[in-house]
């Protein structure tokens, strides 16, 4: 019976340090963009990449920090999983935007 919890010293968890850093990370992630949209300084074009950058790197921070995943062997499936999960939805959504523009493109041409 002691033996069927996890102790709090496992590799795979992360120490209140850590929760803190991605925790202070993601609301400094959030903040950032959010002003930028409510106080436009910049063109609206820099302001959708700095948009768009800002939450790849805040979903980084969402899965080191948070759901563990770094490049150990422990976790060479789940980077694996998440690389092809990840594939599969930008190929979904890609070619979707692809075919909706080809269809718009030839519908509209006389």
């Amino acid at each position: 019976m002691a033996n069927s919890h996890h102790s709090h010293d496992d590799a795979s968890h992360g120490s209140f340090k850590s929760y803190m850093v991605g925790f202070v990370l993601s609301i400094i992630l959030t903040a950032i963009p959010f002003g930028l949209v409510m106080f436009p300084t910049i063109s609206k074009v820099a302001t959708l990449w700095v948009v768009l950058i800002f939450a790849v790197v805040q979903v980084l921070v969402h899965l080191v920090y948070f759901l563990h995943l770094d490049r150990s062997a422990a976790q060479r499936n789940n980077v694996i999983a998440f690389a092809f999960a990840t594939l599969v939805i930008l190929l979904l959504v890609g070619l979707s935007v692809w075919i909706m523009f080809s269809i718009h493109t030839f519908m509209m041409a006389k």
